[in-house]
């Protein structure tokens, strides 16, 4: 399956009144089509069983580097599944290399649905996700929350997986110093989520560096307790 083929296949779905209204929306300068994200994910449904995983790798390198919104999201949903068999190296190898691109919400955050499965399948990958809060780049360091989101959700986490839940709140804790907007939106989003699960963590979390936080962030964080 060739990826102009692909591109060729949305440009003829384009709506160049809704590209115009998306990329206002994500104050973006990239290219946009105007194509909903339904859609994208209907066709990398298709698209999956279509081609073996070295042709989808590909596949979604050329659509990343052809820097249209649309197929930089449809790229990230080609490798959103739980298992990629044979090796999902390579897919994992491919998201991050993404990361430093990241120029915005919407993009990066399909990226990080696809990355969180690569992670949940192998956490040792954790250790090159640390390796993001220290990076220069702002949507970068907020990657390193929102890819870790999976472990706000467990209703019955192991030892293991408290003990990851642990370090993603050590690095939202390093966080808490940045007033960058989106930084302390992914703390909030973050602690919200597991609010859900383990309340008087996140109480204690906020007692500890709530003050710190931007107030719309700590409302954020608490939405949820009582």
């Amino acid at each position: 399956m060739d990826y102009t083929d692909i591109i060729a296949s949305l440009e003829a779905q384009a709506d160049p009144k809704a590209a115009v209204d998306m990329a206002a929306y994500h104050k973006t300068t990239r290219r946009v089509l105007g194509i909903k994200v339904p859609v994208l994910t209907d066709l990398s449904r298709d698209i999956r069983p279509a081609v073996d995983l070295d042709e989808r790798l590909a596949l979604c390198d050329a659509l990343w580097k052809a820097d249209i919104h649309e197929t930089r999201i449809l790229a990230a949903k080609l490798l959103e599944q739980a298992r990629i068999r044979p090796d999902d190296q390579a897919a994992w190898d491919l998201i991050v290399s993404w990361a430093p691109d990241f120029d915005g919400w919407a993009i990066a955050d399909h990226v990080c649905k696809s990355g969180e499965k690569r992670l949940v399948a192998d956490p040792s990958r954790l250790d090159t996700v640390e390796s993001w809060t220290t990076s220069d780049h702002m949507w970068t360091r907020r990657a390193a929350m929102v890819i870790t989101l999976p472990w706000t959700k467990m209703a019955f986490p192991k030892d293991a997986d408290i003990a990851i839940q642990e370090r993603v709140m050590g690095w939202a804790a390093t966080y808490v110093p940045d007033r960058d907007w989106f930084i302390q939106k992914s703390i909030g989003w973050w602690l919200r989520d597991l609010s859900k699960r383990n309340p008087e963590r996140v109480r204690q979390f906020l007692d500890e560096h709530g003050a710190q936080m931007k107030p719309f962030a700590r409302r954020e964080a608490a939405r949820y307790l009582k």
